[in-house]
């Protein structure tokens, strides 16, 4: 039998958290290898470890997979989050992409000083609402089903799912123009999985503190 899937990143969210998200989501249990300092990072390149000299990187089925997308869609793959079929599949890949977009506006955040933040946080709020959001509320309301596509869990609904969340770390009542978006979070955070990575002590990353983002910025020599 295969060992658990090893994650190598910092303690923190950043471009890992998805496929964090991901693997939880599945069931699947997996271990994580922290880089805490520039030296870690280090090691992995020297020894051969990541293929473009960056993470994040999982070991998984005898493989060390890089590429944040590369990763997820394997996974997705996998354990049965990525449709029946190539059209649903383009679907999903779609709606990821989508908030992919978003959660990229957020994620460097924590990293921005306070000027630049207000502004990024006032275009992610406007964002969210008038050109995200509206799409899933819209893909919701049309085909009248519980998930986005095909009427069964997949990678994008739980992509959705930590969008959401995020945002509203940003904004707590963004949703409140978005009954179906309403009704999707409770849906899918009640998931037997995905409600056991929502409780406190999982694996599930907090937004970046003061400290974090200064072990980050080290690390990575930002």
């Amino acid at each position: 039998m295969a060992g658990k899937p090893k994650l190598h990143y910092s303690n923190a969210r950043g471009r890992m958290e998805s496929i964090r998200w991901l693997l939880a989501a599945a069931g699947v249990e997996f271990e994580e290898q922290f880089i805490e300092k520039k030296e870690d990072l280090e090691k992995l390149r020297n020894d051969g470890y990541l293929l473009f000299q960056q993470v994040p990187m999982v070991e998984i089925d005898g493989m060390k997979m890089v590429q944040t997308r590369a990763i997820a869609s394997y996974i997705a793959g996998k354990y049965n989050l990525y449709g029946k079929d190539l059209k649903e599949r383009a679907w999903i890949d779609m709606y990821v992409e989508g908030t992919k977009d978003l959660m990229d506006m957020i994620m460097p955040l924590p990293f921005q000083p306070a000027e630049t933040k207000e502004k990024n946080l006032a275009l992610i709020i406007e964002r969210a609402t008038t050109r995200y959001f509206p799409v899933y509320e819209k893909v919701l309301k049309d085909h009248g089903q519980d998930y986005l596509v095909g009427n069964k869990l997949s990678w994008a609904d739980i992509n959705l799912l930590e969008a959401i969340l995020m945002v509203e770390e940003c904004k707590p009542d963004i949703l409140s123009a978005f009954p179906l978006l309403q009704a999707f979070k409770g849906r899918t955070s009640n998931i037997p999985t995905i409600k056991k990575f929502l409780q406190p002590g999982s694996q599930r990353k907090p937004p970046m503190d003061e400290k974090t983002v200064a072990i980050v910025k080290k690390i990575y020599g930002i």
